[in-house]
């Protein structure tokens, strides 16, 4: 064995307080002292001062990839989650509507139409929703345990659970966004300050809510249920990330960029009709793949798109049209209140070469929102692109009820919108529809049509990946062909 041999080591190391782990590593970089000297050292020494120096002033960001934290979030809206969810560097889970009953869970309320002639019109609507999930949850169970009969080698248990998961993947079109929900996630330390900052930033009162619950949680001592079941020490834990906690604060730049954009827009999107669904009738697609188009068209395109309703390709040849100024305008508005730190936001995150404008029910796209390799650009959620009907619903003999339901909701959320519009965002259920723009790579597009379109999925999504390998196999008929999909005809056996 050589002496190379003879020195090396790997070293995995017990977990640490994020913030303590990130100064460890860091250290280590910049010091001739093996880790565990290292780790001595920081053991010895308040991370304070490093961090405020390092990360705070100099702006060394990476350092916070190096620490990472669990952290769970209880009793939060679907709507929150959502939002939550929307980093590109995270990971997490989230309760999954397909395998729990969501009909006990309870629903959001928010504080400003508390104990107000409003929250009786919303809890109408939420309990109308709720009656219809319970009441097509046994006929639809029963529909599908008649199609597909229990194979022999298939315990009853584990046929019970898949045709349970098989009627929850229906009756979840019911659920509305107020619907309550868990979520866990495991992030760096990085992740973790732009999540607090951007959720102080936001709009809804519960989301900048969860921002400062998530603020004063770092700056707290961790759960300590793991360390009592095993008997272990759990006295003077430290802090999650106290020195995170302690500077992160709302960002005016992401508090007001959106607004700022449709400002600059919104007379134009009504002049040209753009702001009425009749004025693109027919022009929808369930999945649209652009062809190459030039960057700067791109940008503001993206832009428009997120502050509108509109499918992307109308908007793209209605930007074509305009003088470069005009263009330019856009993208400055965008930029106005930007400051020296602000990082820019998604939009701008353009020369993707595969752009596909997406046209699906929320419930599917919760899923599909997952894909963290590739740029996701969602428009606002909304009843106005109408919702979906599965198939499975008039096999069971229930479809009636549903539309009566869905018709009825749509309706009384319109007028809701009138009173208060948060509240009526809340009220929508999963089975609208909702459009996203997802620009990415060759190698997700690959990817996604592959995964998604696999027979144990959902049939919504299953039905996106497969119309995004269709769209590759027209427009680029070579790269179509490398990518592996599963027609959404093809029905899962339950044997394999």
């Amino acid at each position: 064995m050589s002496d190379e041999q003879r020195n090396r080591k790997v070293i995995a190391l017990a977990p640490m307080p994020p913030e303590k782990s990130a100064y460890a590593l860091a250290r280590y970089s910049r010091s001739p002292d093996s880790i565990e000297e290292s780790l001595r050292w920081v053991h010895s020494h308040s991370s304070e001062k490093f961090w405020e120096q390092f990360y705070f002033a100099y702006g060394h960001g990476s350092i916070a990839d190096l620490g990472h934290a669990t952290v769970c979030f209880e009793q939060i809206s679907e709507l929150a989650a959502i939002r939550l969810e929307d980093e590109p560097l995270w990971d997490g889970q989230a309760k999954s509507s397909r395998y729990q009953n969501f009909a006990a869970a309870g629903c959001y309320v928010p504080n400003e139409i508390a104990n107000s002639e409003i929250e009786g019109e919303y809890r109408g609507i939420l309990g109308s929703l709720y009656n219809i999930y319970r009441l097509l949850k046994d006929p639809i169970q029963t529909h599908l345990g008649k199609r597909y009969p229990r194979p022999e080698t298939m315990k009853p248990a584990d046929y019970a659970r898949t045709i349970g998961a098989r009627t929850y993947d229906v009756i979840r079109y019911l659920l509305p966004l107020a619907a309550m929900t868990n979520v866990g996630q495991v992030v760096s330390i990085r992740t973790l300050e732009k999540q607090i900052t951007r959720l102080l930033s936001a709009q809804l009162p519960e989301l900048k809510g969860i921002g400062e619950d998530l603020k004063e949680a770092c700056a707290k001592s961790p759960s300590t249920v793991w360390a009592e079941l095993h008997q272990e020490e759990t006295k003077g834990l430290e802090p999650l990330a106290p020195t995170l906690a302690r500077y992160a604060e709302a960002n005016e730049y992401q508090g007001s960029v959106y607004r700022d954009v449709f400002r600059q827009v919104k007379g134009r999107l009504k002049a040209a009709g753009y702001d009425d669904p009749k004025s693109w009738k027919g022009k929808d697609q369930p999945v649209d793949l652009l062809e190459p188009h030039a960057p700067l068209d791109e940008l503001v395109t993206t832009l428009v798109y997120r502050v509108s309703h509109a499918p992307y390709r109308v908007l793209l040849e209605w930007v074509q049209q305009w003088s470069e100024k005009e263009k330019q305008e856009v993208v400055d508005a965008a930029l106005r209140g930007r400051g020296p730190h602000d990082d820019l936001i998604k939009e701008f995150r353009s020369g993707y070469a595969f752009v596909f404008d997406v046209l699906m029910d929320i419930g599917g796209w919760r899923d599909m929102h997952r894909h963290r390799r590739c740029q996701q650009i969602q428009q606002n959620f909304t009843t106005i692109h109408g919702y979906e009907v599965p198939s499975v619903l008039a096999e069971a003999g229930v479809e009636r009820e549903y539309r009566q339901a869905m018709d009825a909701v749509q309706s009384d959320i319109e007028q809701l919108r009138v009173s208060n519009q948060e509240a009526a965002l809340y009220a929508i259920p999963f089975g609208f529809r909702v459009r996203c723009l997802f620009k990415m790579d060759f190698a997700e597009v690959e990817y996604i049509a592959k995964l998604r379109s696999g027979v144990k999925g959902h049939w919504s999504y299953r039905t996106v990946a497969w119309l995004m390998k269709q769209k590759m196999l027209e427009r680029h008929p070579y790269l179509g062909t490398l990518i592996e999909a599963t027609s959404p005809d093809i029905e899962d056996s339950l044997t394999r």
